[in-house]
């Protein structure tokens, strides 16, 4: 099982940290993600702090979709999840099944995303540049993956020492779902 050590903070000056990453990095992937999160009718998947959601992924020159399941936090502090996630051939039948199963669609919404791979050390991340239409700011996510609850403070570090290279402070964390910032707007 592994586990998605992620963080993911408020950025104070968006053009210098994605100006940092494509100088050190190369390029951003621009995307755009088209996000359905399910839930079953009570809301038992929230209230236990779970995920399901079907996730389109549109770029330049390809659309994918991806089922994924998050378990409940391991970590309070970052949200760190233990995650689960396939690429799904067909969008329609997938949200068919999940429906046919009794889930129902709980939020949907979209999100604005540049993608950097990073190399740094023995390991690699994923950094995202994340705006929501819907939510003010632009946010940076920036995950690597531990394989077991052992080995999530060494991989949170890791990545809280990269997003201090990229000049974001303790204090712009946060561990707040995108999905509870939506609702709360909406």
């Amino acid at each position: 099982m592994a586990i998605e050590a992620e963080l993911k903070a408020v950025v104070r000056d968006p053009e210098g940290v994605m100006e940092t990453l494509e100088k050190t990095y190369g390029p951003g992937r621009p995307e755009v993600y088209k996000d359905t999160y399910y839930d079953t009718a009570g809301g038992a998947l929230g209230a236990g702090d779970r995920e399901l959601r079907i996730r389109t992924v549109h770029s330049a020159d390809d659309t994918r979709t991806v089922l994924t399941y998050k378990g409940a936090r391991v970590d309070e502090v970052s949200g760190s999840k233990p995650e689960h996630e396939t690429r799904v051939e067909d969008a329609a039948e997938a949200h068919a099944i999940l429906r046919g199963l009794g889930y129902t669609p709980a939020i949907q919404f979209e999100k604005r995303c540049r993608n950097y791979t990073v190399a740094a050390g023995t390991r690699r991340f994923l950094a995202t540049l994340v705006r929501v239409p819907e939510l003010n700011g632009t946010f940076i996510e920036l995950e690597t993956s531990a394989e077991t609850e052992a080995e999530l403070p060494e991989a949170l570090a890791a990545v809280r020492s990269l997003l201090t290279d990229l000049g974001i402070a303790d204090e712009d964390f946060t561990a707040e779902l995108y999905t509870d910032a939506v609702a709360a707007a909406r």
